[in-house]
């Protein structure tokens, strides 16, 4: 019988922690409050807001089920397209989410590692819940890593990147209209 070392990221103090957590839950409320224009100032000049397609593959394949950044996607997004995204939400022409959807975001497992650049990667669990009209609901569940930078915003962070991996290989609603 062998034993392996799990690797452990190298843990931040619980302060830190606690602020990055708070960070995420005031960035969740948000978007569950429509308050996309707030949420747009949350990511930097450079952000990278992506969400790679998946596909089930072989255990010997896994390393290549997620596409890599050539690969496709259901969104890869700079500011300038999430800005226009967000126009677009806050117009009332988005046929999609006019009336908009109500939303409920989930967090969890949360597993900070500081980076020799001072800057955050930030893997954590996501259900998001969308309630439209009378009877149309969709569920979105997965894993996000975020690269977070300290900032002197209210909040205290930006995300200047954002990968976001859905736990099913096909979507689980027609569209995605809601930021994830």
């Amino acid at each position: 019988m062998t034993t392996e070392t799990i690797p452990v990221p190298a843990l931040v103090g619980v302060e830190t922690q606690h602020r990055i957590e708070q960070f995420l839950y005031a960035e969740a409320a948000l978007l569950d409050d429509h308050r996309f224009t707030e949420w747009l100032e949350l990511f930097t000049d450079d952000v990278h807001y992506w969400l790679p397609t998946r596909v089930t593959r072989t255990v010997r394949e896994r390393d290549i089920e997620i596409a890599g950044p050539d690969g496709a996607a259901f969104f890869d997004d700079d500011k300038a397209f999430l800005a226009g995204r967000v126009r677009r939400l806050t117009s009332g022409q988005a046929w999609s989410e006019e009336p908009p959807s109500r939303t409920r975001r989930l967090l969890t497992n949360v597993r900070v590692t500081e980076l020799d650049s001072g800057e955050f990667e930030v893997r954590v669990n996501f259900h998001v819940l969308r309630s439209r009209l009378e009877l149309h609901q969709d569920s979105f569940s997965g894993e996000r890593t975020d690269l977070l930078r300290p900032a002197g915003t209210p909040l205290g962070f930006q995300i200047a990147r954002r990968k976001i991996v859905l736990d099913t290989t096909t979507l689980p609603a027609p569209s995605i209209s809601v930021f994830l």
